[in-house]
């Protein structure tokens, strides 16, 4: 599925940047992906940029308020995951543990949204679609390939994830670490990995990983625009990645993928 017009329930479906300078994201981003820009009007009064390639959407970019840029907030990204109810998965997700931390709103004729935070504080997105499905390419060079919990207690997280969403979760066999992969509705749809101590103090929290045709090529690149190699480039199963951070901190890896699929 790399060109998807509409996603189930239970699915991730889009990402998004908010960073403290959202002209240097743009330029980082197009630098290293070739992504084109899009600046679409908010209600609120701001923009949203939406990058695109081959021209259809692949992720989206926000920049940070004032509050947030004086507190240092890094920039960071956000999985968000497509619901046919927005509201009540969020009042599930209180029920569970976890948190709303930013409520259920329209986003023009978009569609709704929430930003929620798990049992153990990882952050996430619920969307509801209206005009706007999630990203128009996936599993290609340049877009969205695989979302990834970071986790220190596996059960917590499957027992919350599995209520919220309907997941299926199950170790992972034959992986060379301890891995867990995510199904909704018989299809895999990312990925948890346990915390181990070598990450120091890294809290939980879902990864974005983008596809690029060459993972070491791509690192040399990101150093080169002024961001920042945390893990160097490795070989797995579907493929070869490494985890890198933008010149504002936003982390993300990038994954080239021996069978996109």
């Amino acid at each position: 599925m790399a060109r998807p017009e509409k996603y189930g329930h239970g699915q991730f479906s889009w990402v998004d940047l908010m960073t403290p300078d959202a002209g240097a994201a743009k330029e980082f981003y197009d630098a290293l992906f070739g992504w084109s820009q899009v600046d679409l009007p908010t209600d609120q009064g701001g923009v949203y940029t939406q990058f695109k390639s081959q021209d259809l959407p692949v992720a989206g970019l926000g920049e940070m308020g004032d509050e947030m840029k004086a507190g240092g907030t890094p920039a960071f990204w956000n999985s968000y995951v497509t619901v046919d109810d927005a509201d009540a998965i969020a009042a599930t997700a209180e029920e569970l543990g976890g948190e709303i931390t930013m409520p259920v709103m329209q986003v023009m004729t978009a569609g709704r949204m929430a930003f929620l935070s798990d049992a153990e504080g990882a952050h996430f997105a619920i969307w509801q679609p209206a005009e706007h499905a999630g990203a128009g390419l996936v599993n290609e060079p340049v877009s969205l390939c695989w979302n990834e919990l970071l986790t220190k207690d596996v059960e917590i997280a499957k027992t919350f994830y599995t209520a919220l969403f309907g997941w299926e979760i199950d170790a992972a066999e034959g992986a060379p670490v301890e891995y867990y992969g995510i199904t909704n509705a018989g299809r895999i749809n990312g990925g948890i990995i346990p915390w181990s101590s070598q990450m120091g103090d890294v809290p939980p929290n879902w990864g974005v990983y983008f596809s690029v045709p060459d993972c070491d090529a791509s690192v040399q690149r990101v150093e080169e625009l002024g961001g920042r190699l945390l893990v160097a480039p490795r070989d797995i199963h579907p493929g070869r990645f490494a985890v890198v951070a933008d010149p504002a901190g936003a982390v993300f890896s990038v994954m080239y993928l021996h069978s996109p699929d």
